[in-house]
């Protein structure tokens, strides 16, 4: 995988136009020199070389998901009013409104324009991927911009929310690589199920953390509940509500009148008094080893296979 990033990292420094205007190229620069795992692009490169194709010809496919995807933060940044992105300034911060819409647009044509390095029928079955993956998305994002305004949610509706939103890419990531190595249909669907997981079980783990996570391992825990945000906890709990406990639960988990310590210690409380901890990490556990058992049945060759498993069991096991 470090082979993969040094090779992802000299091929994306040469993927920004050096040319006028400074301010439309300029702010597309920054965000992608601003870092990142760069697991979408890693996943591209894995599976193609899983199924024998070699990274190098896999390159433009995974810069053409990670400049979607980077273009996808600087709009969250402008949406949330974020001031920060990965502890520097974020691009509309750092310019302005306008000039960050605009390059963020100009990103979702450059990413475009890495797939037409193909072949004809390559780009094309690319392309219209490349289509659906970024409307999901935005169906992704606008559902959660919904949920906002509305009190009660449902899991179903959560879970489709992160599928959409977070989950889409990654499986969209490794399908790319199967669409390269020109594997059947069903292949194509089998390891793009494999990265949904993946991003499933990264959110609802996050979510988890945030709650219960250790802060010996340097995550403060409670900032989800202190920000009424809706994670996967929230919407157990409310499904397993009714009547004047519920209304009690959200006047707590919405209101403004406890100090931090005590609210988030409360809502925990509710939490484990209805084994909301438990279940969603028995909710993981199921995900993860539904993921491994698809990864088993794929046709990748064994070291990407084992450097997929390692993935998600990296993300089952993580601590922060």
């Amino acid at each position: 995988m470090e082979r993969y990033k040094e090779l992802f990292e000299r091929y994306l420094k040469k993927t920004v136009p050096e040319k006028q205007p400074e301010n439309l190229y300029r702010p597309v620069e920054y965000i992608l020199e601003n870092g990142g795992k760069r697991i979408r692009p890693l996943l591209v490169l894995l599976a193609s070389e899983g199924y024998g194709v070699s990274a190098e010809k896999a390159l433009p496919a995974a810069a053409a998901l990670e400049i979607f995807h980077n273009f996808t933060l600087l709009h969250d940044d402008i949406m949330d009013r974020a001031e920060l992105r990965r502890g520097k300034p974020s691009v509309h911060k750092k310019w302005n409104t306008d000039i960050a819409i605009l390059s963020g647009d100009a990103m979702v044509f450059l990413a475009q324009q890495q797939l037409e390095t193909y072949p004809p029928e390559i780009f094309a079955r690319l392309q219209s991927l490349f289509n659906q993956t970024a409307l999901a998305i935005c169906e992704g994002q606008q559902a959660d911009m919904d949920f906002e305004q509305r009190e009660v949610v449902s899991e179903a509706e959560y879970l489709e929310m992160i599928r959409k939103k977070t989950a889409v890419l990654l499986g969209t990531a490794l399908r790319f690589g199967a669409v390269l190595a020109g594997k059947p249909l069903r292949e194509q669907q089998e390891i793009e199920k494999a990265g949904i997981y993946l991003g499933l079980i990264f959110q609802m783990k996050d979510d988890w953390l945030d709650t219960f996570g250790d802060e010996r391992f340097g995550k403060k825990t409670g900032g989800d509940i202190l920000d009424k945000k809706k994670t996967v906890l929230y919407v157990k709990l409310l499904e397993k509500l009714s009547g004047r406990d519920k209304e009690e639960f959200i006047r707590l988990y919405h209101g403004e009148d406890l100090p931090a310590a005590e609210k988030i210690n409360r809502v925990k409380n509710w939490f484990r008094q209805y084994n909301i901890e438990r279940e969603l990490g028995q909710d993981i556990e199921k995900m993860f080893n539904e993921a491994l058992q698809i990864t088993d049945k794929l046709s990748l060759n064994a070291r990407a296979k084992n450097q997929l498993v390692e993935l998600f069991r990296r993300l089952n096991e993580r601590k922060v």
